[in-house]
């Protein structure tokens, strides 16, 4: 079964002045990633603004991102990763979404968010898990990020749909709360054989390795692959300051991202690294002037720019 590992940016989704998906720009942004040591790309997370793509755009980008890594390999001399956004608000959409994946090929495994709006019971959440899991041969991915549905897995149910589902391969916990992540890998250290917990906080990728993550979905590698990847790789490397300078060298990055709606500060940061991207599908908006200087020294103090 495929274990998730390493350093998994959720991949932008470049659109034009238009609106439409610059598909020529993600497959470079692909390239480009994948070039700068990530070990693995998942489009259609939440900072690739999948809530806005349609069925046509969605099986675009999933054979763009595929076609445009096929053939490479990352550091450890594997193929790189690649995890498909599977996310609705139903669990009928999870569903007929994860068949256009099967459909497409060539990915390791679908990335499942808890549903938006709906606040559903711990019950609730296990059904739809195991729903999701039974519909697909599919390795699985639980995403779990509070801040952004208001509803948690709480670690009982994890390790719960660890016990009952063997596709059901980790869980990705962008909580930010270190206790959950804890928590997640205590309860389920009996099925680790097929279940691993990745880190969705940036600040804490490097505290998550060493609790036992088994690697990082970190949105800022997108604007700093080699930053992001240098934590992993040293940790493993068994350079743990190395691994602890990289952590510390991308906190700003990160902290910063609360000055705009999620993902702007992703968008603009590439932008002023010279990788035109475009900005978020509207409601989001631009930073303001003050906000892009902020951010531009932010780049400059980690010499990105």
């Amino acid at each position: 079964m495929y274990k998730p590992y390493g350093v998994i940016p959720p991949i932008i989704t470049p659109f034009d002045e238009n609106g439409g998906v610059d598909y020529a720009a993600l497959a470079k942004m692909a390239v480009h990633l994948v070039d700068n040591g990530v070990h693995g790309l998942f489009p259609l997370g939440t900072t690739g603004e999948f809530y806005a793509i349609n069925d046509e755009q969605f099986i675009k980008i999933l054979e763009t991102v595929r076609d445009a890594v096929t053939g490479k390999t990352n550091r450890y001399g594997k193929p790189i990763q690649l995890i498909a956004g599977c996310s609705h608000i139903t669990t009928r959409e999870v569903c007929r979404l994860i068949k256009l994946v099967e459909k497409v090929g060539g990915y390791d495994a679908v990335s499942v968010l808890t549903p938006m709006f709906v606040s559903q019971t711990q019950d609730e959440l296990y059904n739809y898990y195991k729903t999701i899991a039974e519909s697909t041969a599919m390795p699985v991915i639980m995403y779990n990020n509070k801040p952004k549905t208001n509803v948690t897995i709480a670690p009982a149910t994890a390790a719960r749909l660890a016990a009952d589902c063997p596709n059901i391969i980790g869980v990705k916990d962008s909580t930010g709360d270190m206790t959950n992540t804890e928590e997640y890998l205590r309860l389920t250290a009996p099925y680790r054989d097929h279940f691993n917990v990745m880190m969705g906080r940036d600040t804490l990728i490097y505290a998550g390795l060493h609790y036992g993550c088994s690697g990082a979905v970190a949105s800022c590698a997108n604007v700093a692959p080699r930053v992001v990847a240098d934590i992993y790789d040293k940790y493993m490397d068994g350079d743990w300051n190395g691994a602890l300078e990289a952590q510390y060298r991308l906190a700003p990055l990160r902290i910063a991202c609360a000055m705009g709606t999620f993902p702007e500060v992703i968008k603009e940061g590439l932008t002023l690294q010279g990788i035109p991207v475009g900005k978020c599908l509207d409601p989001i908006g631009e930073l303001t002037a003050a906000e892009k200087e902020k951010l531009r020294q932010v780049l400059v103090d980690m010499k990105l720019i």
